[in-house]
C-alpha cells in the first residue's frame, strides 16, 4: 500500500520538476524535503508489492481454514492491494506518456 506521505512526496516532487521545466522558481524548503525521484518511485513499487503478497497471504491462510483470519481482513486487503496497483498503473502511464511527449519535441 502506498501510504499518504509517500504519494504527497511523490506528488510534491512531480510538482517541483513541472515547476522546473516552466522555469518557475521551486520553493526552496520542499527541495529540502523531498527525496529523490527514483528512490520514491522504487519505494513505492516496493510497498504495492509488500500489499499484494499480504493480501495473497491472507487469503491462502482463509482458504486453509486459518481461525485468525477473517474474511472481511481478506476483503480489505485485496481491496487495498488492487488500489494501489491501479494508482501505480495510472502513475507509470503518467510517465510514459511524458517521455512520449519529450522524445516528440523538436530539437
Amino acid at each position: 500500500m502506498m501510504s499518504e506521505m509517500n504519494v504527497n512526496q511523490l506528488l510534491a516532487q512531480m510538482r517541483a520538476m513541472g515547476d522546473m521545466a516552466r522555469g518557475s522558481q521551486v520553493n526552496p524548503a520542499a527541495e529540502t524535503e523531498t527525496a529523490n525521484f527514483s528512490d520514491v518511485l522504487k519505494t513505492s513499487i516496493d510497498k504495492v508489492n509488500d500489499t499484494q503478497m499480504t493480501a495473497g497471504q491472507l487469503s491462502e491462510a482463509f482458504q486453509k481454514g486459518d481461525p485468525d483470519v477473517a474474511l472481511s481482513d481478506v476483503m480489505i486487503s485485496m481491496q487495498k492491494a488492487s488500489v494501489s496497483f491501479q494508482a501505480m498503473l495510472q502513475v507509470r502511464n503518467k510517465l510514459v506518456n511524458a517521455y512520449t511527449d519529450i522524445m516528440n519535441m523538436p530539437v
